[in-house]
């Protein structure tokens, strides 16, 4: 896990390199086809990826966006009209039988099927009309890193591609997180706070919300935390109540937009005594109980590629400080089937 982590600027090298002009081929083909709907279809880490993409999507090309229910198709026999839809399955393996089956449904009733994965071979990826390699290379970790960062990038290209807006500003990211994961030994620091925690909350808005629910899955999956993810929204409505002093809060605060719209809940925390640990801005974690400050000035929407990195390893520290092995996590095995 640790080396995955650390190879992440690598791998997005390789995408914003020789990666730029199949995705380049896969963005034209949608652009013909101009869809007026993008549906989403993913598990797991894959799935806080494409949650990522429709925040993209409704934002950069103001079209309508949504997360499709697997089981819709393949437990209650839907088949919806999908006609002038794009259907982009996310995966990294490629082998889930339920989104294989997704995508076939989905092309059967007219939509233009796109998978996104890291393996040219795979089921997905054959069943599908389009394939966009993320470029991620062999990942043995249990819990995905480096396949998480890539699928944030490949699909960031992609939608940006699909309008030909400007990319440009990606091409700092590697040199920034090459930075940011140099610091890690702050990270270590933070994992011993919180090594005896029973409970954890993880918060964030907007493109933010993603890194959030991928935080919270790492911090399960590798060190046995009951973490909850929520969005700063609906933290306020009910969650609130459970926050006290003894309840640690990860709060993703980027500069921006999503960064302004987390004051309120970072109000409401102080006045809880909450202790708050963030990741972002320096002048947003300034004010709480510890924080991780972001390098660069990067737009909201690349923002989400180094916020998870210290999140990252911060479960990577977390699980050794417990005691525990984050290659060998209790029950799980790299690829999840799920029906």
């Amino acid at each position: 896990m640790s080396s995955e982590i650390a190879e992440q600027p690598t791998r997005w090298r390789a995408l914003l390199g020789e990666g730029r002009a199949p995705i380049a081929e896969v963005a034209a083909q949608i652009s013909e086809r101009r869809p007026r709907f993008v549906q989403f279809v993913a598990r797991g880490t894959s799935g806080h990826a494409a949650l990522y993409a429709k925040y993209l999507v409704e934002i950069i090309h103001q079209i309508p966006a949504g997360l499709a229910a697997p089981s819709t198709m393949t437990v209650y026999g839907a088949r919806p009209d999908l006609r002038d839809v794009l259907f982009v399955a996310v995966s990294q393996s490629g082998g889930s039988p339920d989104l294989v089956q997704s995508v076939d449904v989905a092309r059967a009733q007219g939509a233009l099927t796109v998978a996104v994965t890291n393996n040219d071979n795979s089921p997905l990826s054959d069943v599908a009309e389009l394939h966009v390699n993320i470029l991620a290379g062999p990942e043995k970790s249990v819990a995905a890193t480096k396949s998480y960062t890539a699928e944030l990038l490949a699909l960031y290209l992609l939608v940006t591609r699909v309008v030909d807006a400007d990319d440009s500003a990606a091409a700092l990211l590697p040199d920034l997180a090459d930075e940011l994961l140099g610091a890690g030994g702050q990270v270590r620091a933070v994992a011993q706070r919180y090594r005896f925690a029973q409970r954890l909350i993880t918060t964030g808005r907007g493109y933010s919300y993603p890194t959030a629910r991928e935080a919270a899955l790492k911090l399960m999956e590798t060190s046995y935390l009951s973490a909850q993810a929520f969005s700063g929204a609906d933290l306020l409505h009910g969650p609130l109540a459970t926050v006290d002093p003894q309840v640690p809060v990860l709060a993703v605060v980027p500069a921006g937009a999503g960064g302004d719209a987390m004051r309120p809940v970072l109000d409401r925390l102080a006045e809880r005594d909450a202790d708050v640990f963030g990741v972002g801005s320096p002048e947003r974690i300034a004010a709480l109980t510890g924080g991780i400050a972001l390098p660069g000035d990067v737009p909201d929407e690349l923002s989400p590629l180094l916020e998870i990195l210290p999140l990252q390893q911060l479960a990577l520290h977390l699980a050794i400080a417990r005691g525990g092995d984050p290659d060998t996590p209790r029950g799980l095995a790299k690829v999840t089937e799920t029906l």
